[in-house]
């Protein structure tokens, strides 16, 4: 199956589209942006998750400013890159980056974008088995599909194996 259904089709219509439109005018209009779209949804086998060790992924762009780099908030063709950052965290170390959402109520309690105390929570309680060591978060505004397949994906996939993950838990921000 297809991360993203008729890709070169979409690519074209971006390029010609939207990117087009980025690249003489310098403006972003999302009038002119077509969203990928698929018409079957990827799925694969379901698991238990009392007993699978789970991986948090957030797009809410949060890093650790005392050791990773800030992601490229003002680019406006976005930031394909991801951190990883120990589940274990203070949450009040963490830092969010990401200019495309409104930060008021993440910065009154980060666990909004990234609910890793919830998430202890839940595994003391046995709902979830077990959290892997490290979270994975990048930067959710990304206006090229393509890159995300081919750049970012790759590399939370590595990760994702790299911390032994059996399922993910994906939060958009």
């Amino acid at each position: 199956m297809e991360i993203l259904e008729n890709r070169d089709q979409w690519y074209e219509t971006y390029k010609h589209g939207w990117l087009a439109h980025f690249q003489v005018s310098g403006e972003t209009n999302f009038k002119l942006y077509t969203r990928p779209k698929n018409e079957t949804s990827p799925a694969g086998p379901g698991i238990d998750l009392r007993q699978s060790r789970l991986i948090y992924i957030s797009s809410a762009g949060g890093y650790l400013p005392a050791s990773q780099e800030p992601f490229d908030a003002p680019s406006p063709l976005g930031d394909y890159s991801i951190r990883l950052i120990p589940t274990d965290t203070p949450l009040d170390r963490l830092a969010f980056a990401h200019t495309h959402y409104n930060h008021e109520a993440v910065n009154l309690d980060p666990q909004v974008q990234v609910p890793l105390r919830h998430l202890e929570e839940l595994r003391a309680e046995s709902v979830i088995g077990s959290l892997t060591p490290a979270m994975i978060n990048f930067m959710g505004y990304q206006p090229d599909a393509t890159r995300v397949i081919d750049e970012m994906i790759p590399h939370i996939l590595e990760a994702v194996r790299a911390q032994g993950a059996q399922g993910a838990l994906l939060a958009p921000a």
